[in-house]
């Protein structure tokens, strides 16, 4: 029973911390600014957490796993062509964005204070996803439905544009997650050019 109290107050303190990052930024919020809107002790907050660090790292490396396992689930079904992988990537991707659009700001601008070995591990994994686009790319490029493209540019491209969702992305809205996916989708991979 106390381990269940533990570990409800221990994600209370991870929210606060992750919508206090998104406000002031890692760096400008204190571990007394978290116990404040708590409404606790700075000693406190101690037996829930080891550092500031710490939350910083389960809020990064959630949100990694949460990108890779909504890759899995999108690819479940091994779609036909690289334009419907192209599309159902963007599409995984941003409902991952918009699911908890505090963590996502977090996690896009915050990763930098990451520590060693914490820092290193997370590029590697940010490549990794990364890579998952590089290869549908280069796929649609070998097989003709993409034209010749500067790959590595051209998934930078592609993710920052999804990466700002979060700025934008209203729960209440008229699209939904998949919507906004698929018309970011579109407009990715037919352009704004008229044929």
């Amino acid at each position: 029973m106390n381990s269940t109290k533990t570990m409800s107050k221990k994600k209370q303190v991870e929210l606060t911390a992750t919508e206090l990052f998104q406000e002031r930024g890692y760096a400008a919020t204190s571990m007394r600014d978290m116990a404040q809107a708590l409404g606790i002790e700075a000693a406190s907050l101690y037996s829930h957490i080891k550092s500031k660090e710490e939350i910083l790292q389960n809020i990064c490396f959630r949100m990694a796993q949460n990108f890779f396992d909504a890759m899995e689930e999108a690819f479940a079904e091994e779609p036909a062509t690289a334009q419907e992988k192209l599309t159902r990537a963007i599409v995984a991707h941003i409902k991952v964005i918009t699911e908890d659009t505090s963590a996502s700001a977090v996690f896009f601008s915050e990763w930098r204070h990451l520590s060693e070995p914490h820092l290193g591990e997370f590029l590697q994994m940010r490549e990794r996803y990364e890579g998952i686009f590089y290869n549908i790319l280069k796929e649609g490029v070998n097989n003709g439905e993409f034209i010749a493209l500067d790959l590595k540019f051209s998934v930078l491209t592609i993710l920052s544009a999804l990466n700002w969702t979060h700025n934008w992305f209203k729960p209440s809205g008229k699209m939904s997650a998949e919507e906004i996916g698929k018309r970011l989708g579109f407009t990715m991979l037919n352009g704004l050019k008229k044929k």
